[in-house]
Parts: C-alpha cells; structure tokens; sequence
C-alpha cells in the first residue's frame, strides 16, 4: 500500500524536486480535484482515468444487528473511473 507520504517521496525522486515542493504539487493536485468535483465537473486524465461525481437515491436499508428498516438519503458520491492503459496496465 502506498501512503500519500510515499507519494510525496516518489515525485520528489522522479522529479528532482524537494520534498516540500513536491508535497506542494501533490496537494495542489489533490485541491484542483476536489474543488472541481465540488463544483459539479469532472475531471479526466487520458490514458489514467477520470473522476466524477455521481448522484446515489435514496434507498431503504437494513440494520443488520437488528433488522430495523432504515431510511439511506440520496447523496452525491465521487467516483474514479480507471482508463484504458491503466487497466491493461495492472491486468
């Protein structure tokens, strides 16, 4: 498993920045994909993969501990959706 501290480190390798500036890349991308998916948009990396925001209805679910009946609003789930290369790429 790779944690986003060995994210930074493996930029920082590859690009020759320092840690800090690559831990500032690494944010800075993580920022501009999250507010993009705030904003309704979608955001794609050919030959990577893209990301969306999906709409989940409201559902009726089950308390597995009790089998009570619940109520699961609708709400607004991001998604990853994996590209072709990079599906032939881990298969």
């Amino acid at each position: 498993m790779m944690t986003k501290s060995d994210l930074v480190d493996q930029v920082a390798e590859r690009t020759g920045m320092t840690k800090k500036d690559s831990t500032r890349a690494v944010e800075a991308l993580f920022d501009t994909i999250r507010e993009e998916l705030q904003n309704g948009g979608k955001v794609q990396l050919v030959g990577f993969g893209s990301f969306e925001v999906k709409q989940r209805e409201a559902r009726i679910g089950r308390n597995p501990k009790t089998m009570e009946e619940i109520k699961i609003p609708a709400r607004r789930v991001p998604v990853f959706r994996p590209g072709k290369e990079l599906k032939e790429s881990v298969t």
